[in-house]
C-alpha cells in the first residue's frame, strides 16, 4: 500500500455509516469478515466511534453511534454502497444465510450479491477472479426487497 503513495497524494482512509443499534451494526459487520480496530467514546457530545475494517491497516468502516437518536435515519439510495471482494461467493452467503442475513441479491451470476446492515446501508459482496460456475439455489433464487 505504501509503495502506491506519492507526495500529494489523497489515500483512502474509511467510509462513515450512522447506526441506530452499535451492536447490532458490529455483529453484522463481523459477519462479513470485519473486525472492530478501534472505539472512541465521546460523553460530552453524546456520540461513539467504532472502527471496523478486514484487517489491521486496511481502510475502515467507522460507525458512528448518536446515543439519543431514536428515529431511523432516513435512507438514500445515493449513498451507493460499501462493496468486498470475497474467496467463495457461494460459501460467503451461504455463511451469512445462516447467520439469519437476507441476501437481497443473491449471486445467480456466480460473481456478485448485495445484502444490506441493519441500518440499510447496502453491501455488495464480489467474487474475487473470475466468476463461479453457476450453482443452486442461487442461480434461481428471486432478488428481493431494495439492495
Amino acid at each position: 500500500m505504501n509503495s502506491l503513495k506519492q507526495k500529494g497524494t489523497m489515500h483512502y482512509l474509511h467510509t462513515m455509516i450512522r447506526v441506530r443499534d452499535l451492536e447490532a451494526a458490529i455483529t453484522f459487520f463481523k459477519h462479513l469478515g470485519l473486525q472492530e480496530t478501534r472505539r472512541n467514546e465521546y460523553p460530552e457530545g453524546k456520540f461513539t466511534l467504532a472502527f471496523l475494517a478486514t484487517a489491521p491497516g486496511e481502510p475502515e468502516v467507522e460507525l458512528t453511534y448518536n446515543w439519543d437518536q431514536s428515529e431511523p435515519y432516513s435512507v438514500g439510495r445515493n449513498f451507493g454502497h460499501l462493496a468486498y471482494s470475497v474467496e467463495n461467493i457461494y460459501e460467503t452467503c451461504q455463511r451469512l444465510q445462516d447467520a439469519g442475513i437476507t441476501i437481497l441479491r443473491p449471486p445467480r451470476d456466480g460473481r456478485m450479491a448485495f445484502v444490506r446492515s441493519p441500518d440499510s446501508i447496502s453491501v455488495e459482496l464480489l467474487q474475487e477472479g473470475e466468476a463461479l460456475p453457476l450453482e443452486e439455489p442461487w442461480k434461481s433464487m428471486p432478488s428481493q426487497g431494495e439492495w
